[in-house]
């Protein structure tokens, strides 16, 4: 079809950016040319930042975007950058701080307006059409009357977000104690939400993270409160609307605080991580809903989300056929013509097309409650097909289909945990495809990644993110299959992380490589959010390398840095919980078991079964020069060595005794 504008997003590969490639918008992508051209001109930029699943992203370019007076106005006061914020986390974190500083709040579209030199001096959210033209026009008219104005403000605000990002360096002693685990909880818990699970206020985001910190503390401190938290949790998650009960996969959140109603988008860094803590679940729990739930979700990803070369993509929208949800919820005539009579009874309480499962516009979201009937598995899977058939018929939600280093070693992970639970095969032969598609298309020379790919494109340079769930990807690829090429992955990416990422200072690394052009602010991401800080996962991973390749100034860094975030960790767990997985590492009993023999690999998947989330595992099946390994194989026998702090117990050749050595 003829689009009657075009702009220079036509030529990028990003979905989002292309979204917006026929606005009447002069838009430009982020780069040097963006802003050369602004300050030739002498016009302020307008950066505005989403993502391709974002739906009041979709809302305020219908509204502002695509109108043609509206567009004309921005083209004529201002140059206009778009910014996929899964492109440019790193573009994306800095203006979010500005704007936070300047509002209190942010969220996406994240619209910023900054000086030729991309210091912002005014943004904010999402605007209707006339507030937002408003706003434009004011600003322009008093850069154009008094710039020493906006230059002062610009000065400041840019200070702010310099000082916002900097890490103050905790001169105390890196020490920390059990104690501080209790302390955080008791800070936490009046937040939990005793009937539903998760926080006690919505929105309700699925932070996976929090519940895998609580699983691992509860288990090892004993909690009653952490462990039913996070079983209510999880069930009720699982039970809800928030999960695409026909299809699999979690939506990004739920707007009520009943996991009821979700914003339909489905992300991958969200299914990546709710897969690993399903899976986990599983092995504290044994409770087959949440079985149920891995192996829905990853019929899901490998339905939906993954690409020719095993590559992941990375979300599905919320909106189809210019509507939120559409795809996925159902009015009660369509479904009575769908499931057979003599079920629709049974469906009907088991789904709750009643008044709890009922939505908005005669619309229903089907979910599952404590009160849902027992109804045979192979039951509602008939079901299910029967409306996964009708469902494929409707307009399909857009597809994100960028593939981004970070999340698809996140699922690599994923895959792999799930595998060690249930031991499916395919599980295992998806990780190792997607690590070789990482390998071949994002790695790049000397252990140096790129960020986004898409369709043979592979572009903009590796962030610390893409670094950080690559090594923790590696080394669980190492574990699981015993190759040491993957061990040797891992430790070249962390060495290449130590030269041109790592803030001498506080022992932390920058988002971005210290060799590319800087943005107006050094950003060191600390605070746990959906996705774990970049900082959280390095400071793990070097806790495991330092085991695996006995190096101990590794795990001196992890020290320093968890250090740098203690007092707001105790104080705020719900924000630093990956880091305080760390801290459970630190001050509880952890174990290395080191398996060496023909049988290695059967004797881990059994004793994997079980929940022990306080042992770094290492195998092998011939003779290792590894510290964990060296010496360790014999030939006719499987061994197993139960170590603590290098001192190991006699080996064992029974699973059973080596649980006991373990505390078991």
């Amino acid at each position: 079809m003829e689009k009657e504008h075009s702009n220079a997003l036509i030529n990028e590969t990003s979905p989002y950016l292309l979204q917006h490639a026929h606005n009447p918008v002069n838009w430009m992508p982020w780069g040097d040319e963006a802003f050369e051209k602004a300050g030739e001109e002498n016009k302020l930029v307008i950066v505005s930042i989403g993502y391709s699943a974002c739906h009041w992203c979709h809302v305020m370019e219908r509204e502002s975007f695509e109108d043609s007076a509206a567009a004309a106005q921005m083209n004529a006061q201002f140059i206009t950058v778009k910014v996929d914020r899964e492109e440019r986390p790193d573009v994306d974190q800095i203006y979010m701080t500005a704007v936070q500083l300047m509002t209190g709040q942010g969220g996406w579209p994240l619209n910023v307006v900054t000086l030729p030199d991309g210091r912002p001096v005014w943004g904010g959210t999402y605007f209707p059409k006339e507030n937002w033209l408003n706003a434009l026009n004011g600003i322009y008219e008093i850069y154009r009357d008094e710039p020493e104005k906006v230059l002062e403000y610009a000065e400041k605000l840019t200070e702010g977000v310099i000082q916002s990002e900097l890490v103050t360096v905790n001169p105390n002693k890196a020490e920390f104690d059990k104690e501080e685990c209790d302390v955080i909880l008791s800070n936490w818990q009046s937040q939990f939400d005793a009937e539903k699970g998760g926080p006690n206020r919505a929105p309700k985001f699925p932070i996976p993270n929090n519940y895998q910190y609580l699983l691992q503390y509860a288990h090892l401190s004993g909690s009653k409160i952490a462990l039913e938290h996070v079983e209510r949790t999880l069930t009720q998650m699982a039970y809800g609307g928030i999960y695409d009960q026909i299809g699999g996969g979690f939506a990004r959140y739920s707007t009520d605080e009943l996991w009821k109603v979700p914003h339909f988008e489905k992300m991958l860094y969200d299914n990546a991580q709710l897969v690993s803590l399903y899976s986990e679940a599983y092995q504290k729990f044994n409770n087959p809903l949440y079985k149920q739930t891995v192996i829905q979700t990853l019929e899901w990803i490998e339905r939906e989300l993954t690409g020719p070369d095993g590559e992941f993509y990375s979300a599905l929208d919320a909106d189809s056929d210019g509507e939120e949800g559409k795809f996925y919820v159902w009015k009660k005539e369509e479904l009575q013509a769908i499931i057979p009579e003599a079920d629709w009874a049974s469906f009907q309480s088991y789904y709750h097309v009643n008044t709890k499962g009922f939505w908005e516009h005669r619309n229903y979201i089907l979910l599952r409650d404590d009160d849902s009937p027992a109804i045979e598995r192979k039951k509602v899977e008939e079901w299910n097909a029967l409306l996964m058939k009708e469902r494929d018929k409707r307009v399909r939600p857009g597809l994100d289909d960028k593939s981004l280093t970070s999340w698809n070693a996140m699922m690599i992970t994923a895959y792999l945990d799930a595998y060690v639970v249930f031991e499916k095969e395919e599980y295992l032969k998806a990780a190792e495809k997607n690590a070789k598609w990482l390998l071949k298309n994002q790695w790049i020379k000397d252990g140096q990644l790129l960020h986004s790919y898409k369709k043979g494109e592979s572009k903009i340079d590796g962030l610390l993110e893409d670094y950080a769930f690559s090594i923790q990807a590696f080394m669980k690829l190492f574990e699981v299959t015993t190759e040491e090429e993957y061990l040797n992955y891992a430790q070249t990416l962390m060495e290449k992380c130590q030269t041109d990422f790592l803030d001498t200072n506080s022992q932390l690394f920058f988002t971005r490589s210290l060799n590319g052009k800087q943005l107006i602010a050094k950003s060191l991401e600390t605070t746990d959010n959906v996705i774990p800080a970049s900082n959280s996962v390095m400071a793990n991973n070097l806790f495991l390398l330092s085991h695996y390749l006995d190096k101990p100034k590794y795990k001196e860094q992890a020290k320093i840095m968890l250090n740098q975030v203690k007092d707001r960790m105790i104080q705020y767990g719900e924000s630093y919980n990956n880091w305080a997985q760390l801290t459970l590492k630190l001050t509880y009993p952890y174990y290395e078991v080191a398996i060496a023999g023909k049988e290695a690999q059967e004797k881990y998947l059994t004793l994997k079964k079980e929940y022990i989330p306080n042992a770094l595992w290492i195998n092998t099946q011939k003779e290792s020069d590894l510290p964990l390994l060296e010496n360790r194989y014999s030939k006719g026998q499987t061994l197993i060595y139960v170590c603590q702090n290098k001192v190991c117990q006699l080996p064992v050749q029974n699973e059973s005794e080596a649980l006991k050595l373990i505390g078991h």
